[in-house]
């Protein structure tokens, strides 16, 4: 079965962090293309090897990814 996941990349330092809210699992890479890879990797990877009850666990079937504006300085 196949879900789809939420995956939100920010640059940090010289590289990129991806992470997937639902699961709060991240990874990195060199690009946004390696850190978006990786971070499949990682998923697959969690999948693969947790429990089921440890799946339901941490997984959100609710993630909403949206702007707020805020004043700064």
């Amino acid at each position: 079965m196949n879900r789809q996941l939420t995956a939100i990349i920010e640059r940090e330092g010289n590289g990129y962090v991806a992470l997937c809210p639902e699961v709060d699992i991240a990874s990195q890479g060199d690009t946004i293309d390696e850190a978006r890879a990786n971070l499949k990797e990682a998923l697959d990877l969690f999948f693969e090897c947790a429990s089921a009850e440890e799946i339901k666990a941490r997984l959100h079937d609710e993630v909403y990814v949206t702007q707020v504006e805020v004043a700064v300085g």
